[in-house]
């Protein structure tokens, strides 16, 4: 296995990690900041694996399939715990959902014609914009953390609650990341229609 697959897998192995340190709430102190350093690290190898793949022609299969599933499993698993905290609407997460696995049905069925689906531009789009959404997210979350263990004062955004407000706003980029999911999942579709209309 070389080494952009390794860090493939990393990031597969990192997800444990990162739910537990996200659900463990009070009883690990500043558990949103561990969660967005380990989130931020995983992403990290997102990029790198891929850039060192394609600069030292090490491109493979195993790299083409397992990549975006591992950003599947790191981004699903995020959401799913942010709509366990209320931080996420059930919706948009849903639509996520549901276009990661259309996704993966096309490329199983290019794979069982033997062609390899890699990532489009799109697809990365989706995936920059949901990665961003998770770590502002989290971000905000830890800022309201940190109020609460008081080594922030309590403060206010706009005269509200920033716990309203901060989710709001984690919806709001949630929104667009959903948005370009559904659109590079279109896109997808339209590319490989043939495969899909020709399977057997």
């Amino acid at each position: 296995m070389n080494l952009p697959n390794k860090l493939t897998v990393l990031r597969m192995i990192l997800v444990p990690f990162f739910v537990a340190s996200l659900l463990a709430g009070d009883s690990l102190p500043h558990h949103n900041l561990i969660a967005l350093v380990i989130f931020a690290a995983a992403s990290y190898t997102d990029h790198l694996d891929g850039k060192i793949a394609r600069s030292r022609n090490l491109v493979t299969t195993f790299g083409k399939f397992m990549d975006p599933l591992a950003d599947k499993i790191m981004v699903i698993s995020s959401l799913v715990c942010f709509v366990s905290q209320g931080l996420a609407d059930v919706w948009l997460v849903l639509l996520i959902i549901f276009r990661e696995f259309m996704v993966t049905s096309v490329r199983l069925v290019a794979a069982d014609s033997r062609v390899v689906v890699a990532a489009n531009n799109w697809g990365k789009a989706k995936t920059v914009s949901q990665i961003v959404a998770i770590l502002a997210i989290l971000f905000l979350q830890y800022l309201l953390e940190l109020v609460s263990i008081g080594v922030l004062p309590a403060f206010t955004v706009f005269g509200g609650d920033p716990a309203a407000w901060f989710t709001f706003f984690g919806n709001l980029l949630l929104l667009v990341a959903t948005a370009l999911a559904l659109l590079s999942g279109l896109i997808y579709l339209k590319q490989n229609w043939d495969i899909v209309k020709n399977a057997k």
